[in-house]
């Protein structure tokens, strides 16, 4: 795949003294922007930039020249006694209004967002055991060790403090760079190159996981920085996250396009899992089941779905050797004819091309 070339932030002023600021700031966040100083010249970037940053000298001129709404506008407002800044910022779909230099580090920030970021949002999917024991780790890893074999920017994050670490099963345990304890109390913007940079790879693949010290909670703040970052930075972001969900494990559901539960096909399991699914789904938005064969009582996947309420993502079958590659630290889904490795694929597919829609 060819890399793609930033957008960049469309700034819209004829004011020399703001603008002066603001190129000030765009080269504090190490981002190219576009300036245009009338209304009319934004109209050819209007709707692709990923940023508009619109002082309020021609925010009058822009709204007489009726450009299409849009997101991600912000109103820079020359004068704080100003009433009628906050009425166009109405007017013109301006999401924030912010003033220098008071908000500097806010504006500093965003730009850098544009900076790192050259395409949708990655999507999030999160995969949680509807037992112990269900698989839910291995099938995270398996969706990251595919994405990322099939050429896509991939991180695989670890969501569970008392899982032993998701980078066991991907023989990257050795390997060194930054782990939850360096990020769990992170606060505000964590910067996309840095984290990227800094965590540990196996092959292409980037890994947060824990170290081997003592358990510690991830903040709901660091969980939401982190995953801001991962996905400005990656095609897809794939996060295991435990059953009974933390504050940080909700900040993951609530941004996920897709979340996973795991259950074996067993009725105990069955029932176990109407707990976990039912916490899930207050948070989650789009919740499937994967069940995990065999099925010694002859439950079928279709019976379990149905008995939880979910659609069925799909049935993994038994795969002789996956536990004893996982523990010589061989990733699962490596295979490409393996039924994890198949199963991963498709959900892959459907969530790059859902991006790209």
């Amino acid at each position: 795949m060819e890399p793609t070339v930033p957008a960049r932030a469309l700034v819209v002023t004829a004011d020399e003294t703001l603008l002066d600021d603001l190129l000030r700031l765009s080269a504090a966040a190490a981002a190219d922007v576009e300036v245009v100083h009338d209304a009319g010249a934004a109209r050819a970037s209007w709707a692709s930039a990923p940023l508009v940053v619109l002082g309020s000298d021609l925010a009058a001129e822009l709204e007489r020249a009726r450009l299409p709404r849009r997101e991600d506008v912000v109103l820079v407002g020359l004068d704080h006694d100003d009433a009628e800044v906050w009425a166009v910022a109405v007017r013109v779909g301006a999401a924030r209004v912010v003033f220098l230099p008071t908000d500097e580090e806010w504006v500093v920030g965003r730009l850098a967002d544009c900076a790192e970021q050259d395409g949708p949002d990655a999507p999030v999917v999160c995969t949680v055991g509807g037992r112990g024991g269900a698989g839910a780790s291995t099938l995270a890893a398996g969706l990251a060790t595919v994405s990322s074999g099939q050429g896509w920017r991939t991180m695989l994050i670890d969501g569970d403090p008392l899982g032993g670490g998701i980078d066991l099963l991907l023989g990257g345990e050795e390997i060194t760079g930054t782990r939850w304890p360096q990020l769990a109390t992170a606060r505000g913007r964590v910067s996309a190159t840095a984290l990227a940079g800094g965590l540990p790879r196996v092959g292409e693949l980037a890994v947060l996981s824990w170290d081997r010290g003592e358990s510690l909670d991830v903040d709901p703040a660091a969980m939401s920085a982190v995953l801001r970052a991962c996905r400005r930075s990656c095609d897809v972001v794939v996060v295991d996250l435990p059953r009974v969900l933390d504050a940080a494990a909700r900040e993951a559901l609530a941004c996920a396009a897709l979340t996973l539960v795991v259950v074996p096909a067993e009725v105990r399991a069955t029932a176990a899992a109407a707990r976990v699914v039912a916490s899930v789904c207050t948070v989650a938005g789009d919740v499937r089941v994967v069940v995990r064969g065999p099925a010694p009582s002859g439950l079928t996947a279709d019976a379990v779905a149905e008995a939880l309420g979910l659609p069925l993502a799909g049935f993994l079958r038994p795969e002789p050797g996956i536990a004893g590659s996982s523990e010589r630290g061989d990733p699962p889904g490596r295979r490409p004819r393996s039924p994890i490795a198949r199963l991963c694929s498709a959900m892959i597919d459907e969530l790059v091309q859902g991006r790209a829609a």
